[in-house]
């Protein structure tokens, strides 16, 4: 069996066939979702999707390219409520993200800050989204002593030097589609080198749709398929990465 660590199963782009696409993802093996809201949007179809399907769990927290629509106080208190649910199992995605020119970096920051500081008080990990952001990332992780709640580095980019720093900060290292492209020489070498025991799959689907799908729109069965480039590149068997990558999510986000 296998767990999706990151979807995003409640975007739209799954409204035509929402059920079936879970469906599929069951017959896959994939015994446990997790699905991320975001903003002021999907937090909500996040916690309604949790709350149909006992095996879909949900993370909610503020995205840093929607930062700069955060209510703060507000919206930071949501979030907190939210958290007292049973199935709500981490704060995230948050980070920060300097791709995407939609909020300033300093209103990043502070949303990011903020809700690292509501983890810690809630004792939940976070899952960290980070574009373009290594240094800050890393700094600001350090600043707010987020090794307390530790938590997941979400469809992980950065070098094998920048995993090192957040494997010693308590974050497991999540791998998704990119790494079965054949020339993402840079993820294959951060995941050959991830410790087994902090290592975790995930398809962000509809996003980052692996090899050879890649051009169409992801789903959670697709995991199996990074599980199988997993397996290749840490020289095991598939079943051996399902079991070690589905006890690293239930010890990290404390699943079942």
């Amino acid at each position: 069996m296998l767990i999706d660590t990151h979807a995003h199963l409640d975007s739209p782009k799954f409204d035509s066939d929402r059920d079936e696409v879970i469906a599929r993802a069951q017959a896959a093996g994939i015994d446990t979702i997790v699905n991320i809201g975001f903003n002021r949007e999907t937090i909500p179809t996040t916690m309604a999707l949790a709350e149909q399907y006992p095996f879909i769990y949900a993370v909610v927290g503020w995205h840093p390219t929607d930062a700069i629509d955060m209510r703060l106080e507000e919206d930071l208190a949501w979030i907190e409520q939210l958290c007292q649910h049973p199935k709500v199992v981490a704060i995230g995605e948050i980070g920060l993200d300097y791709h995407w020119d939609t909020s300033p970096k300093e209103v990043q920051h502070i949303v990011f800050r903020e809700q690292i500081r509501l983890a810690k008080r809630l004792k939940k990990p976070i899952v960290i989204h980070n574009r373009d952001a290594h240094e800050d990332i890393v700094r600001l992780l350090r600043e707010e002593n987020a090794a307390e709640v530790g938590g997941i580095m979400h469809c992980f980019s950065g070098s094998w030097e920048t995993a090192k720093l957040c494997l010693d900060m308590n974050f497991h290292i999540s791998f998704g589609g990119p790494v079965t492209f054949k020339n993402a020489r840079v993820p294959k070498e951060v995941l050959k080198n991830v410790p087994l025991d902090r290592l975790l799959l995930e398809t962000d689907c509809p996003y980052l749709t692996p090899h050879p799908y890649r051009g169409h729109r992801n789903e959670s069965a697709y995991v199996q398929l990074v599980a199988e480039s997993a397996a290749e590149i840490k020289g095991l068997q598939v079943d051996e990465i399902a079991k070690i990558t589905s006890e690293n999510a239930k010890r990290c986000l404390g699943l079942g």
